[in-house]
C-alpha cells in the first residue's frame, strides 16, 4: 500500500520569483529570432522612424536593437522590466480594441530572466538619458547618461543561465536566418520605417523609408517585381491590399509569403487556403505563389490574444473573409488573362498527353474509346467512353481503384532487392513502358513492378552526390555564358555558407557584388534549361528540410540537389531512358526508398494478379 500523506504535509508550494520567470521567458523567448521580433515591436510601437538592427553569431552573443522613437524617462525605464508592465493598455475594453504589436507586458522581463540586459533611453524633451543594466532578472544598474533620443537596447549572452535552452539552438548560420526572416517581414509591413540590419560586421540591410512597391523592389529586384500583380478591394467589413506572384514564378517552397494583419505578421491557414482556391487550376501540383496580403480589420473583430507569440489569431467572421480574400485574388488573376486554354483535336477522342503506354501492347478491352467488357461482348465507343481525356481517364482510374499495392518490406529484409536478384528482377523485364509520365511499368520474373520516375532519379542523384563528397573529384559542366543570380540577403548568406558543398558536387560559382553569385558550372546532372533556376531551388529546400528536420550540412545539401535535380512527374522519357534509369536504380544501396523515406518501388504478384482476375492456373 501506498503511504498516505499527511494533512499537515504541504505538497503545494509558489515558486520563488526567479524561477517562475525563466519559465514564463520560455513562452516568449523561444531562440534569438524572438528576442528581435519582440524588441523592433517595441520600436515600432514607440513611434520609430529609423530601427537598426545588430547581432553577432546568430544573436548568440549579441542582439542589439537601437530606434529613434519616443524614449522613456528613469522611473518607467526600471518598470518596464517587471512582468505585465505596459504602457499599450489599461482596461479591458483597450485589450478588445489593440492597434499596437505589443500589449501583454511580457517580452522585456522574459528577455532579462535569461540575459544580460542593457537598456539605454532618453525622451526628446529631456537632457540626459537612463541607462539601466539587468542580468538574469535582477538589476545590477541604473543611472544617468549621455545618450541619443529614442532607446537603445543591447542583450549579451543569451541564456547563459539556462544551458539546456542554449543547447537547443542551431548552428549560427540557421539562427541569423531566421532573424532575418523577422527582419525582412517588418521591412515589408512597415515599409515608412527606414530599417538596417547588420550581422558579424557585415551590413546586410539599409533601406530607407519608402512606398511598398519601392521597398519591394529594394528586397527583391526590379526583375522579380514585374512578375507581381497588384491587389487591392475595400469593404464595410475590411480593407485589402498587396501583391500575388504570377503563376508561372510559383517556387518549389512556401518561402515568401506574407499575410500581414493590421500591420502584424500572423499565420492563418484559412487565409491561406483561400490565397491558394483563388489560383484554382493555374498553379502546378507542389509550387507555391509569392503573396503579400495585407489585411486592415477592425480590432474589435479579431483576437489576437491567442498565443504569447501573437502570430495566432481568430476571427469573429473567418468564413466571410475567406470568401473576399479567394475573390480578390481570383479577379486579380482572371483580369491578368492568365487561365490556360485546352486545345482539342476534333478528329480524336483523347490527345496524346493519353498516349503515355505507347511501349504496351494493351489488351483491346483497355483501348481507348471502350470502357467496358462482358460476356465476350465489348462496349462500341459510341457508347462507352466520353470523348475528353478526362473522361478517359476517370474511367481508367475507376478500373484500377481496387487494384492493391503491395506493402514494401521493412528495410531490415528487402527480399525483392536482396543482393544478386534485385538486378536479376530489373534486367528480367520484357517489356517497359511510362504511365502518365510518372511512373515506369516493368514486367518482371515475379509479376508486375511500378516505379515512381522522380524518386528513383532523386536515389540515384543522391548517392552520386554522397560518393562526390566521399570522392572530392567534383564533375562540372562549363556554362557557355555564367549566369549572375540576385539572392536575398538571407539566402545569399546561406548559399555563402554552403560553397564548399555545392562545389564539391560540381557547382562553380563565385560571390559578386551585393547579394550575386556568378554561376560558371553546374553538375553534369542539372537539365538543360533550369542552369539559372536550379540554385534558387536548391536553397529552399535546404530551408525547408531544416525547418522540417535536423539535418547534417552536407547531407541536407544532397537531399536537396537530388530533390530539385531530379526527373519529374511528367517528363516523358524514352525507352532507352527509362531502361537507363532502372538500371542505375538497382545499383544504389537502398533502391526501395528515396532520401526523404518515400517508396520508389512497387511490386504487385502475378498470384496477386491472378486472383484479382479469379484465375485458378
Amino acid at each position: 500500500m501506498s503511504e498516505k500523506i499527511s494533512p499537515l504535509t504541504t505538497t503545494i508550494a509558489i515558486l520563488p520569483e526567479h524561477l517562475a520567470n525563466k519559465i514564463a521567458a520560455g513562452e516568449v523567448v523561444q531562440r534569438p529570432e524572438s528576442v528581435v521580433k519582440e524588441l523592433v515591436e517595441n520600436s515600432i510601437d514607440a513611434g520609430a522612424n529609423t530601427i537598426s538592427i545588430v547581432i553577432k553569431e546568430g544573436g548568440k552573443s549579441l542582439i542589439q536593437i537601437s530606434d529613434d522613437g519616443m524614449g522613456m524617462n528613469e522611473e518607467d525605464a526600471v518598470i518596464a522590466f517587471a512582468r505585465h508592465a505596459t504602457s499599450k493598455i489599461r482596461s479591458y475594453e483597450d485589450l478588445e480594441t489593440i492597434r499596437t504589436l505589443g500589449f501583454r507586458g511580457e517580452a522585456l522581463a522574459s528577455i532579462a530572466a535569461v540575459a544580460h540586459v542593457e537598456l539605454k533611453t532618453r525622451r526628446a524633451a529631456d537632457e540626459v538619458g537612463t541607462l539601466v543594466r539587468i542580468e538574469g532578472g535582477d538589476v545590477r544598474e541604473q543611472s544617468k547618461t549621455s545618450a541619443q533620443p529614442g532607446t537603445t537596447v543591447t542583450v549579451r549572452n543569451l541564456f547563459y543561465n539556462t544551458p539546456a535552452r542554449r543547447h537547443f539552438l542551431k548552428s549560427n548560420s540557421t539562427e541569423f536566418k531566421h532573424i532575418y526572416d523577422v527582419v525582412q517581414r517588418v521591412a515589408l509591413s512597415h515599409p515608412e520605417i527606414a530599417i538596417e540590419f547588420t550581422s558579424d560586421g557585415e551590413r546586410l540591410l539599409d533601406v530607407k523609408a519608402t512606398s511598398l512597391e519601392e521597398r519591394l523592389k529594394n528586397l527583391y529586384g526590379e526583375r522579380h517585381f514585374e512578375t507581381l500583380i497588384p491587389i487591392r478591394e475595400e469593404t464595410e467589413l475590411l480593407s485589402l491590399s498587396g501583391f500575388i506572384g504570377k503563376p508561372d514564378f510559383a517556387r518549389k517552397s512556401r518561402v515568401d509569403q506574407y499575410l500581414f494583419l493590421n500591420k502584424r505578421f500572423i499565420v492563418n491557414r484559412s487565409i491561406n487556403h483561400a490565397i491558394y482556391s483563388g489560383f484554382e487550376h493555374l498553379l502546378e501540383k507542389g509550387n507555391f505563389p509569392f503573396y503579400l496580403v495585407s489585411i486592415e480589420l477592425d480590432p474589435r473583430k479579431v483576437d489576437v490574444n491567442v498565443h504569447p507569440s501573437k502570430m495566432e489569431v481568430k476571427f469573429s467572421d473567418e468564413q466571410s473573409i475567406y470568401r473576399l480574400v479567394m475573390s480578390v485574388v481570383r479577379k486579380a488573376l482572371g483580369a491578368q488573362d492568365l487561365v490556360p486554354s485546352l486545345e482539342m483535336n476534333g478528329s480524336k477522342s483523347f490527345d496524346s498527353s493519353f498516349t503515355s503506354l505507347r511501349h504496351a501492347a494493351l489488351p483491346r478491352y483497355l483501348s481507348p474509346g471502350i470502357d467496358s467488357f462482358a460476356g465476350g461482348r465489348v462496349s462500341p465507343p459510341s457508347t462507352a467512353l466520353g470523348t475528353s481525356p478526362e473522361d478517359i481517364s476517370l474511367n481508367l482510374d475507376k478500373l484500377f481503384a481496387d487494384i492493391p499495392t503491395v506493402p514494401l518490406p521493412a528495410p531490415q529484409a528487402p527480399q525483392q532487392f536482396a543482393h544478386g536478384t534485385r538486378e536479376n528482377e530489373a534486367q528480367e523485364g520484357r517489356a517497359i513502358w511510362q504511365l502518365h509520365n510518372k511512373y515506369i511499368l516493368s514486367q518482371i520474373r515475379t509479376g508486375l513492378m511500378i516505379v515512381d520516375q522522380h524518386v528513383a532519379h532523386e536515389r540515384v542523384l543522391y548517392e552520386h552526390a554522397l560518393s562526390s563528397f566521399d570522392n572530392a573529384v567534383p564533375v562540372s559542366q562549363q556554362l557557355l555564358f555564367p549566369q549572375t543570380l540576385q539572392l536575398s540577403a538571407g539566402d545569399f548568406a546561406l548559399a555563402k555558407d554552403l560553397i564548399p558543398h555545392l562545389q564539391a558536387i560540381g557547382f562553380e560559382l563565385k560571390l559578386f557584388g551585393k547579394n550575386a553569385i556568378v554561376l560558371e558550372g553546374v553538375p553534369t546532372d542539372v537539365k538543360a534549361g533550369t542552369e539559372g533556376s536550379i540554385l534558387q531551388d536548391i536553397l529552399d529546400e535546404f530551408k525547408n528540410n531544416q525547418h522540417r528536420v535536423k539535418l547534417d550540412a552536407r547531407d541536407n545539401v544532397a537531399k536537396s540537389f537530388s530533390c530539385k535535380a531530379a526527373i519529374k512527374a511528367g517528363d516523358k522519357l524514352s525507352d532507352v531512358e527509362m531502361r537507363v534509369l532502372i538500371d542505375q536504380l538497382f545499383a544504389t544501396s537502398m533502391p526501395y526508398v528515396c532520401p526523404h523515406g518515400r517508396p520508389v518501388v512497387v511490386k504487385i504478384s502475378l498470384t496477386e494478379l491472378d486472383r484479382r482476375f479469379m484465375r485458378t492456373s
